[in-house]
């Protein structure tokens, strides 16, 4: 007889509505890196260099304390005490207690801050929320205030007295006690914390700062007053560059080519013949290690410059062709960006996403670029020498390849639309959702490294699937072949030299069927070719959910924008409104699916290296035996009452890192 299951009751009392900061106590994961505190005092050290950032400041310490708490303070304005005029309570307990609330949202010409990494109003917050004490001390105006929070709320209430004699004018400190409970461990990655100070002095000439730990009666500072120079000669570490740095840097002055009157970037750049190179990046003093569109526009501008000076002086030898890794695959840079409403991708902000930020970049580096070398000819020549050194060398590569692939025969699928070239460094394979985007794509992609596989349909979930038993499925068969390499084992001893493309783009639309299909063939890959992912070739292209079309107004022409999701509409609807664009100027239209774009919109926005989004799939920081005992649970047919249970307890806190 079978038994009869509980049934859970589910009513209007069962949707629960978290207030104030219980979001980031339940679900820290959303909003921090929860393997140390680092994260959450890097807020506040970024609050404090946004001071710095607009001028206010030039002294900043970070204290690290015997009882494990931390204290950051500056030299800035000072956080304001009084009341909010709508909120009618204390701004400094508006800014540490609410999600979303800054001084960083104003967007009138008397904004607070110019430029800053902390637009999300969630930092100092979260810093607040996930620890067990936070105090913060204010001078300002002539007066000293304290306040205190435990688990987030107040426990010593606003109080204030009259600066004494001799004493400190203005300035912010803030110490955090971390909350062991959220972190798997409170102790702090010193040499991280170290490099993050260094590259923040790097990026404010002018100001110091300084690390004191009180357990090895320990001090360090930081003071550049070169900059960007001295900091690329420092991670070089003695290797001799090339010719000397390429340095510079521009900022618009007005709004014309729709930058934002301070919007710019500073560089210093150096090619070697040697070594390891550097690349570091940041964006209103926030580092990104993850790259972005900006380094995008660094990658253009070099190119075009340096490609259009080996043409000028006839120095392109024949049958060679330069392509843009030869001139950068020997650059190591320190990139600084400047602009009005960063767009990062997640909380940590680790990748840069405004579109914008490559056409600012090149336009402002590549005439730079040309006119350093120009008047330089001599180092121009030797920068060309190398530049066709590593093309010669990748075109000698690739013929030795070509060799040895020619005594075997591949009968490729069908409906693959191939490309020309067989240069595994530079060929894509984009694995398209359905016949109808696989027609754009193909219409629209550059047919000399870009090839096109439609997919039917949505995959077979391969998780259990045996390897011998693979092949059965029409996709998976064509998706092996064409690609040239075959299903395998994380241990086996896989030789990739027959692997035809260098990138494999999983190319679906922007909606939930469309991540569907991207679990279920980063699923595959996980499952039956790991070395592809842990080799780097495995790729994530994000087409754009929503066009935004602006219509002539005046002597400014037709604007169009392609927009990523909801919140980059957010943000272009603002920086249009600011613009003085009316809403019945504008129209905002929402793409279904890939096969609604047409061959051109694809190329721009998803295919083109320049101005697509593409993301890398890499490992996360679980080993391998984590991730497969995390999959299991994910996508094993036998496992559906442990999923559902996850989903119950954990649902919300996970955010798919497909992107």
């Amino acid at each position: 007889m079978l038994k009869k299951n509980t049934v859970t009751k589910y009513s209007e009392a069962s949707i629960k509505v978290l207030k104030g900061l219980n979001p980031v106590k339940q679900r820290p994961g959303m909003y921090t890196r929860t393997e140390n505190p680092l994260h959450i005092i890097q807020e506040v050290i970024d609050n404090a260099c946004d001071e710095a950032l607009d001028g206010y400041g030039k002294e900043i310490l970070v204290t690290l304390h015997d009882d494990g708490s931390v204290s950051v303070e500056d030299d800035g304005r000072g956080i304001p005490i009084g009341l909010h005029p709508e909120e009618g309570v204390s701004v400094i307990e508006i800014v540490f207690t609410r999600l979303h609330a800054g001084g960083k949202f104003d967007t009138t010409n008397g904004r607070a801050y110019a430029f800053s990494g902390g637009l999300h109003g969630v930092g100092v917050s979260v810093s607040n929320a996930l620890s067990t004490r936070l105090a913060v001390t204010v001078w300002r105006e002539n007066r000293v205030s304290n306040i205190e929070f435990s688990g987030g709320d107040v426990s010593v209430v606003l109080n204030s007295r009259p600066v004494k004699s001799g004493e400190k004018k203005s300035g912010t400190r803030v110490t955090v006690w971390p909350d062991q409970k959220y972190f798997h461990s409170l102790q702090l990655p010193i040499g991280e914390l170290q490099c993050l100070l260094r590259s923040k002095a790097v990026l404010l000439p002018g100001v110091r700062l300084t690390l004191l730990q009180e357990k090895k009666s320990q001090t360090q500072s930081w003071f550049y007053e070169q900059g960007l120079h001295s900091y690329l000669l420092e991670l070089l570490n003695s290797v001799e560059p090339l010719i000397p740095f390429f340095e510079g840097g521009r900022f618009a002055s007005d709004n014309k080519d729709g930058f934002v009157e301070g919007e710019g970037a500073a560089w210093s750049v150096a090619w070697t013949e040697e070594g390891e190179t550097v690349r570091e990046s940041y964006v209103n003093l926030i580092p990104t290690p993850a790259g972005g569109t900006h380094e995008s526009g660094l990658r253009e501008g070099i190119f075009q410059a340096v490609h259009g000076f080996i043409e000028f002086h006839n120095l392109h030898p024949k049958g060679v062709k330069i392509l843009p890794e030869d001139v950068f695959s020997r650059v190591s840079f320190v990139l600084s960006l400047k602009v009005r409403d960063p767009q990062f991708q997640g909380q940590t902000k680790e990748r840069l996403n405004n579109r914008d930020a490559i056409r600012l970049v090149s336009s402002f580096i590549r005439p730079a670029l040309e006119l350093w070398l120009n008047h330089h000819v001599e180092y121009g020549k030797k920068l060309a020498e190398l530049v066709i050194r590593q093309a010669q060398e990748r075109t000698r590569a690739l013929k030795k390849i070509e060799k040895k692939k020619s005594s075997s025969v591949v009968i490729l699928p069908g409906k693959l639309t191939d490309c020309e070239t067989t240069d595994i460094m530079r060929n894509e394979l984009f694995l398209v959702e359905g016949d109808s985007a696989g027609g754009s794509a193909k219409m629209g992609r550059d047919k000399e490294y870009q090839a096109i596989l439609p997919l039917r349909g949505k995959l077979l979930n391969t998780w259990e699937t045996e390897r011998d038993r693979l092949f059965s499925n029409n996709e998976v068969h064509d998706i092996s072949v064409a690609i040239g390499v075959d299903p395998h084992g994380p241990k086996d001893d896989l030789d990739l030299s027959n692997l035809r493309y260098g990138k494999i783009c999983i190319l679906s639309d922007a909606d939930v069927d469309g991540s569907h299909i991207q679990v279920l063939l980063l699923t595959l890959f996980f499952r039956h070719f790991p070395k592809l992912i842990t080799q780097g070739h495995i790729f994530v292209a994000r087409p754009p959910l929503y066009r935004v079309d602006v219509g002539a107004r005046g002597k400014k022409p037709v604007q169009k924008y392609y927009v990523l999701d909801e919140s980059e509409l957010s943000v272009i609807l603002e920086k249009l409104r600011k613009d003085g664009v009316k809403k019945n100027e504008l129209s905002i239209n929402r793409f279904k699916g890939l096969g609604e774009m047409s061959a051109v919109q694809l190329w721009e926005t998803t295919m083109n290296p320049n101005t697509r989004r593409l993301s890398p799939i890499a490992l996360g920081q679980l080993d391998f035996d984590m991730t497969v005992t995390s999959m299991n649970m994910l996508m094993a047919k036998a496992k559906s009452a442990h999923r559902r249970s996850w989903l119950e307890s954990k649902g919300n806190e996970i955010e798919a890192d497909i992107y």
